[in-house]
C-alpha cells in the first residue's frame, strides 16, 4: 500500500482508467441496438443484485440507434449484479440482470423481440476476440433441434461510459420458452408430482448454486480425491424441500448405476430406462464440435421431466462457449484434434474432471451406431462446413461495419495474449479467419473419427464375441484403443504407417 500512496491521486486516476480503457470512445449512436444503464451512484457488485434503471434503445432492423433517443425496447428498473466466475478477473465485466416493475418484483418482459421472461444475461466478449463463439455454439444447438439460449447483439453504456459490444442471451430458467419441463412446487412432494421437472448442473460453486450432493461415482483417472458434484439449479436450493432432494438424488444414483452395471447395455434394464439418448448423443456433438475444454465438467445442465411426460433425464441446455472453438491454451488445447471427452486422462490434476458416463456410453455399440447415424445426418444439412462460415460471416460483417472497431478501441486486446488464448490475431477479420479455418478443420477430424467408430461397429456386427475400437484413425499423436472380449483369449495389436510398415 505505502508504493500506491507515492503514486499521487492524479496519477492513480490515470492509472484507473488506463487500465479500464474508460474514455477512450466518444459513442453517441449504433447500427446495434444501446443498452443504457444508470446505477445511480451504486456500485454493481457480484452478490447481491443492486436495483437501478435500464432503456434499451432499438429503433427497428436498418435503422440507426442513437444515445439520445428515447428508450423504446425496455425502460424500467432491473435488478444488476457481475456474474462469472474465471471472467471477473476481466475489466470488461459481464452481468446477471432481473427485470423489476415499480414496486420491485420480478417483470417478465420481452427483450429485442425475444420471449418473455424476467432474468437475462448481459454477456461481455473479452478473450473470445471474435465475438462470436457463444451465439455461433448456441445458434448450433438451435440447430441440432434444442433449445439453446437465444441471442442479440448490442452495445452497452453504464453511467455515460461506454462499455463494448455486449450479447444479451436468455439465462437458462424453467419456462415454456427455454427448459421446458414442469413447473415444481414445495407441496408437491409425492406420485406423479415429485417426478418433475428439475434442473441440475455439474459446475463451479460460484455465483448461484452451490447446494447439491456428491456423486457414489469418482471420476476416472483422478490424481486425487476429486468427486463429481450435483447441484439444485431448478427448484433452487432455497426452495427445493426434503422430498424433492431425496428423488432427485435417488433417480441420479440409479441412473449411474445402471450404466456402470454389467447390464448397461440393455434398453430396459440399463442406462437408457433412465436417458434420453438422442439428447446425450446431441450435446456430445455439440461439445465436441466446438472442442468445448469446459464440457462435461463445468457448465454441464441437466434436466428431467415429470413421469407423465416420459420422465427421462435430458442432457442440457448446452452453455458457456467463449473458451471452445480453439480458443483455450491448457489440457485439451486449441488444435483441432482430439476428443474432450479425453479430458481425464489429459489434465487429471484439475479440481473439475468429467463423469464416467461417456466413456461408459461409447463402449455400448448402439449408442455408437445412434450416434455416426446422427453425426452424418446432420454434416449432409444443418452442420455443413459451408453453412457454418455462412453464419459466422453474417454475424461478423454486421459488427465489422462499426461496432467491433469501437468494442476494441475500448478494449485494445487485438494481437495480445489474453488468458487462455490459443491463437492470438493481430486483427479482428484475423480472428474470424482463424475461427473459420480452425472449424473446417475440426469437423474434418470428427468426419474421420465418426467414420472409424462406424467401421468398429461394423466389424462388431460380424464377430459377436469381440469388439475394437481406434480412434483416431489415421492419428498424429495420440489416440484411443478400446476392445472388449465376451470371453478370455489373446490379444496381439500391430502398429503400421501410411505405408503399411510395422513401427
Amino acid at each position: 500500500m505505502k508504493h500506491f500512496k507515492t503514486i499521487g491521486v492524479a496519477w492513480a486516476l490515470v492509472l484507473f482508467f488506463s487500465l479500464w480503457g474508460f474514455g477512450q470512445v466518444n459513442f453517441t449512436s449504433s447500427n446495434l441496438p444501446i443498452v443504457v444503464i444508470n446505477t445511480n451512484g451504486q456500485t454493481i457488485v457480484d452478490d447481491p443484485k443492486i436495483e437501478v434503471t435500464m432503456g434499451i434503445i432499438y429503433n427497428g432492423v436498418g435503422v440507426r440507434n442513437n444515445l439520445t433517443d428515447p428508450a423504446n425496447d425496455y425502460n424500467g428498473k432491473i435488478g444488476i449484479e457481475i456474474r462469472g466466475s474465471s471472467s471477473q478477473m476481466f475489466p470488461k465485466k459481464q452481468y446477471g440482470i432481473e427485470l423489476h416493475n415499480v414496486t420491485g418484483a420480478s417483470l417478465n418482459a420481452s427483450l429485442l423481440g425475444l420471449p418473455s421472461q424476467s432474468d437475462w444475461i448481459l454477456f461481455a466478449p473479452y478473450n473470445d476476440k471474435s465475438l462470436v463463439r457463444d451465439p455461433l455454439a448456441y445458434k448450433l444447438g438451435r440447430d441440432l433441434g434444442r433449445y439453446a439460449p437465444r441471442t442479440k447483439y448490442c452495445e452497452v453504456v453504464i453511467n455515460g461510459l461506454y462499455q463494448g459490444i455486449y450479447v444479451l442471451i436468455e439465462k437458462i430458467k424453467r419456462d415454456k420458452n427455454r427448459v421446458n419441463i414442469s413447473k415444481l412446487d414445495p407441496i408437491e412432494i409425492s406420485g406423479d408430482d415429485l417426478t418433475g421437472g428439475y434442473i441440475i448442473k455439474i459446475d463451479k460453486d460460484t455465483g448461484t448454486g452451490g447446494e447439491g450432493w456428491t456423486s457414489t461415482f469418482t471420476p476416472p483417472g483422478r490424481s486425487g480425491l476429486q468427486t463429481i458434484f450435483y447441484q439444485y439449479d431448478y427448484p433452487k436450493a432455497a426452495n427445493i424441500v426434503t422430498q424433492q432432494k431425496e428423488y432427485i438424488k435417488q433417480f441420479m444414483s440409479a441412473f449411474e448405476n445402471a450404466l456402470a452395471g454389467n447390464n448397461f447395455k440393455d434398453p430396459n434394464l440399463g442406462y437408457a430406462k433412465y436417458l434420453d439418448v438422442d439428447s446425450f448423443i446431441d450435446y456430445f456433438i455439440a461439445n465436441e464440435l466446438s472442442k468445448n475444454v469446459d464440457a462435461y465438467r463445468l457448465s454441464t445442465f441437466m434436466h428431467k421431466k415429470k413421469d407423465s411426460d416420459g420422465g427421462k433425464l435430458f442432457m442440457g441446455p448446452i452453455w458457456d462457449f467463449n473458451l471452445g472453438f480453439g480458443n483455450a491454451d491448457y489440457c485439451t488445447k486449441g488444435n483441432p484434434e482430439g476428443l474432450v471427452i479425453r479430458f481425464n486422462s489429459i489434465c487429471n490434476k484439475d479440481f473439475w474432471l468429467i463423469p464416467f458416463w461417456w466413456d461408459r456410453l461409447l463402449e455400448d455399440p448402439t449408442f455408437r451406431q445412434k450416434l455416426t447415424t446422427r453425426w452424418i445426418e446432420l454434416r449432409s444439412n444443418k452442420l455443413k462446413t459451408s453453412k457454418i462460415h455462412s453464419y459466422i460471416d453474417s454475424v461478423t460483417a454486421v459488427l465489422n461495419v462499426e461496432s467491433q472497431q469501437r468494442n476494441f478501441l475500448q478494449w485494445p486486446v487485438l494481437g495480445k495474449y489474453v488468458w487462455p488464448n490459443y491463437y492470438v490475431g493481430q486483427t479482428f477479420q484475423q480472428e474470424v479467419d482463424w475461427l473459420k479455418n480452425w472449424t473446417e478443420q475440426r469437423m474434418t477430424w470428427l468426419d474421420a473419427f465418426m467414420n472409424e467408430m462406424i467401421t468398429a461397429v461394423s466389424k462388431n456386427s460380424l464377430q459377436k464375441d469381440f469388439s475394437v475400437t481406434a480412434y483416431p484413425n489415421p492419428f498424429l499423436r495420440d489416440f484411443e484403443f478400446v476392445y472388449t472380449l465376451e470371453n478370455p483369449g489373446t490379444v496381439s495389436i500391430e502398429l503400421v504407417d501410411v505405408t503399411g510398415r510395422k513401427i
